[in-house]
């Protein structure tokens, strides 16, 4: 392990050509330090994904081990996971309710290899294959090395793998996803294309990969803080991570100032609300009940032009709350749809499928004019970008051209 970390090492130094302190130019000086800086990123990113992915493996063995030999175990019986989860919740361990508990267990069993790559401190004995605990594999020879498994595949990745139950279908996979770079929404999208029965079949391969490839999606890094598994092991929350933006992260907290003070019965429930659908996870930028309305009003902020997509996104949205969120005496919840592109906004509601003329009649009367909030945008979005122009200097100046936009806007 140390002669690869120094073989690693000598790698990391040959590619990065430092300048000299004699004769070195300021273009010089930006390319070492962007390339220090990227290199260093992806290494810090591979570490943590690695450590993520270590942890899960870990707590799948330890639930098998106990299901196996558990001094108490018949006191829990069906109800194991369950129990567990309520306790390692109470101990604020992160992504450990009962259903990522049992995915941990069967990512352990599918993924014996993985042992192979814990740190001596964790390192575990391996079990016989009489202990009838491991799910059917490759044979060793085949299978993926657990240095690949762990360094080029993050766990949502793996997530996806496990799910596959024929050995040889999933190593494919496996094989393509480190092949290819492939993000985890591409693999999703390649098994749901049947990539590997049509590759089976195909009598030319090649030209099949080379199709699959050039259509592709790839991951732009070996890890992703807007993973869930990552920013919540590393104990961070949603909100801290998913603005795409500071001028978003902005603009949602001046928003949710704007829309509490309009005194029109908006109550805010949650920023960056993180759902469930079809086994990916969605985060809605605002949530906020409307207690006149005696509904949920979801919103999402766009730095961008409209585009249909993104209404019908929002559209899925106000379903899953509909269906998931809404108790006895809710009305339909609603979307309000915000995109910003330059200095102008559009206002569009979701209504996934609301009768247009219930929503005129009993809505619109208590919700804010889409002229209102786009002004509002409008104002906010001049008011960040003078203030990055001018850099704090200037700035009464900047207030007084500020104000005048604001009223000619507003005539």
């Amino acid at each position: 392990m140390a002669e690869k970390r120094r073989r690693s090492s000598r790698k990391m130094k040959a590619s990065i050509v430092l300048p000299a302190r004699a004769g070195i130019d300021f273009e010089a000086l930006v390319r070492t330090i962007a390339q220090t800086h990227r290199r260093m990123a992806g290494e810090a990113a591979k570490a943590v994904n690695v450590r993520l992915t270590l942890r899960n493996w870990l707590i799948g063995f330890y639930i098998r081990e106990y299901e196996l030999g558990g001094r108490d175990r018949a006191v829990y019986g069906d109800r194991l996971l369950e129990k567990l989860a309520q306790r390692l919740d109470a101990q604020g361990v992160q992504r450990a309710d009962e259903r990522e508990l049992r995915r941990y267990r069967q990512f352990y069993l599918t993924y014996p290899q993985i042992r192979e790559s814990l740190p001596p401190e964790f390192a575990v004995p391996p079990r016989g294959a009489a202990g009838g605990v491991i799910r059917e594999t490759l044979s060793p020879e085949l299978q993926t090395p657990a240095a690949q498994v762990i360094e080029g595949l993050s766990f949502s990745h793996l997530v996806e793998l496990v799910e596959i139950a024929d050995p040889a279908k999933r190593a494919f996979y496996e094989s393509e996803s480190l092949r290819g770079n492939w993000s985890v929404r591409e693999l999703r999208r390649q098994v749901a294309s049947l990539y590997y029965e049509r590759s089976s079949l195909s009598k030319d391969k090649q030209k099949l990969a080379d199709v699959a490839e050039s259509k592709a999606g790839h991951a732009s890094s070996p890890l992703t803080i807007r993973d869930p598994y990552v920013f919540e092991f590393l104990g961070l929350k949603p909100a801290e991570v998913m603005s795409e933006s500071r001028l978003e992260e902005l603009l949602l907290g001046k928003l949710q100032q704007f829309l509490l003070e309009l005194g029109k019965g908006f109550c805010f429930e949650a920023r960056q609300k993180r759902i469930l659908i079809g086994g990916e996870h969605f985060f809605v930028d605002l949530v906020f009940y409307h207690r006149i309305l005696r509904c949920h009003v979801l919103i999402e902020l766009k730095l961008d032009g409209f585009a249909h997509e993104y209404l019908g996104q929002l559209n899925t949205y106000v379903n899953w709350f509909r269906k998931n969120e809404t108790i006895a005496g809710d009305n339909p919840p609603i979307g309000l749809l915000l995109c910003t592109q330059k200095n102008h906004a559009l206002v569009e509601y979701a209504l996934a499928g609301m009768d247009n003329r219930l929503f005129v009649s009993k809505y619109e009367l208590q919700l804010p004019e889409k002229d209102e909030i786009r002004r509002f945008l409008e104002e906010e979005i001049d008011s960040n970008q003078a203030k990055d122009l001018v850099g704090g200097r200037d700035a009464g100046k900047f207030e007084a051209g500020h104000q005048t936009a604001k009223e000619q806007r507003r005539g």
